[in-house]
């Protein structure tokens, strides 16, 4: 663009040297000897100055007229500057600078000698044009480079803007199976939306399909394990009391691996379907009624401290068989006593199931809790531990072992503490 800019002021500066020339040879006449002569004298200040960076010239084999401004300096002369119209280069100057010159050849009188005509200006002025021109330019251009780019930024976070969106319910696909996306309001997003959702369909699908077939697996097997329990008894009654031991055992842990799955299944169902607004209390009171009426729990004292209004989002079948597993767990160990407390805060809810039985080794909580740990194999405490880790994180909550008041074991399901 300063290219431009700069050829622009020498068309500018050729424009207005021929204007002048013209003018020069309106006024030019020669003597009888051929010397030149101008009449009128152009008046322009810049001609009157001497080295005053404009110059004229006019010239013949035998003399020469020059502006006020040359002094006694010349133009640079040519022989070979045309006749029929005017041409521009560069030289250097009277005065050793650079000058941008327009020369012609005329002719005043028919026959008579060849008149060289020139006109000259210094080019520093054209060059701190220039740059002046070139630093408002930078200057212009940072700023639109800026606009531009805060622009740009801009249209760039805007249109992302769907996407992020995306990318946050996303979360919710992952975090459910029956999330969705929403239908997007950008006809360039819907078929990704749609895309995503298929494919959110199909493993809806499959998933479902993997809990049938795990649950109707488990199912399936209780029959068999209950004709395997039978066959058992019979051969403690012939008197084969060590074969029936094993047969006991195994049984036992079948039973273990059928109820973990099950508690998976419960667990992933959970998962699909979180949500709910379930009284603590009323359902603790229910568990503690039912678990009162069978032979351990009879001999138990059970004391609630949860406070009436207690609230949970969390299904009420959900959470009973959260807490239900461990307060089985509870009643079979307790000496005397099993403690249900709760309480809330204003993004959180915590239950703890106590006992006084013999409770946990303080040096193998963390073993009993470590990523891929068996409680029920860990602590003697059966399959309830196990079970409710499963659904309560299923739930978004998580369990914790601790000492109880009553100096056995206590469990915290903790939902939204920190």
């Amino acid at each position: 663009m300063t290219l431009l800019f700069e050829r622009h002021l020498e068309r500018r500066l050729e424009d207005e040297l021929t204007r002048d020339g013209l003018r020069l040879i309106a006024a030019l006449s020669l003597a009888p000897d051929g010397t030149p002569a101008i009449d009128p004298v152009p008046m322009d200040p810049r001609l009157q100055t001497p080295a005053g960076g404009y110059y004229w010239q006019v010239s013949t084999g035998t003399g020469a007229a020059r502006s006020r401004s040359l002094w006694d300096a010349d133009l640079p002369l040519s022989t070979d500057a045309p006749s029929d119209d005017w041409t521009l280069r560069h030289a250097a100057g009277p005065y050793g600078e650079s000058i941008s010159l327009v020369e012609r050849q005329v002719a005043p009188d028919a026959g008579g000698p060849r008149v060289l005509v020139q006109l000259a200006q210094d080019r520093a002025p054209l060059a701190a044009a220039r740059d002046e021109f070139g630093r408002e330019l930078a200057l212009f251009l940072g700023a639109l480079w800026l606009v531009l780019s805060a622009a740009a930024w801009l249209q760039v976070r805007l249109g992302l803007r769907p996407l992020r969106r995306i990318r946050g319910d996303l979360g919710s696909l992952r975090a459910s199976a029956t999330a969705r996306l929403p239908e997007a309001h950008l006809r360039e997003i819907q078929p990704l939306t749609e895309a995503i959702n298929s494919l959110a369909d199909a493993r809806e699908r499959d998933l479902e399909l993997a809990r049938h077939r795990a649950a109707d697996l488990a199912h399936g097997l209780k029959t068999p394990l209950s004709a395997i329990a039978a066959q058992s008894r019979r051969a403690r009654e012939d008197g084969a009391g060590q074969a029936a031991d094993g047969l006991d055992r195994a049984v036992a842990a079948i039973r273990r691996t059928i109820d973990a799955e099950l508690a998976r299944v419960r667990a992933a169902t959970i998962r699909g379907a979180r949500g709910g607004d379930t009284d603590v209390r009323t359902v603790v009171e229910r568990l503690v009624t039912v678990i009162e009426h069978t032979d351990r729990g009879g001999q138990v004292a059970f004391t609630v401290d949860v406070p009436a209004g207690l609230r949970l989002a969390v299904q009420p079948g959900d959470l009973s068989e959260i807490l239900g597993a461990v307060l089985e767990n509870a009643a079979r160990h307790a000496r005397r006593q099993v403690l249900i407390s709760g309480r809330a805060g204003p993004q959180w809810t915590v239950v703890a199931i106590g006992d006084d039985g013999p409770g946990f080794a303080p040096d193998r909580i963390d073993e009993m809790l470590a990523r891929g740990g068996r409680l029920d194999e860990s602590a003697g405490t059966g399959l309830g531990l196990s079970i409710a880790r499963e659904l309560v994180e299923a739930t978004g909550g998580r369990l914790t072992l601790a000492a109880s008041p009553l100096g056995g074991a206590s469990v915290r399901f903790e939902w939204g503490a920190g």
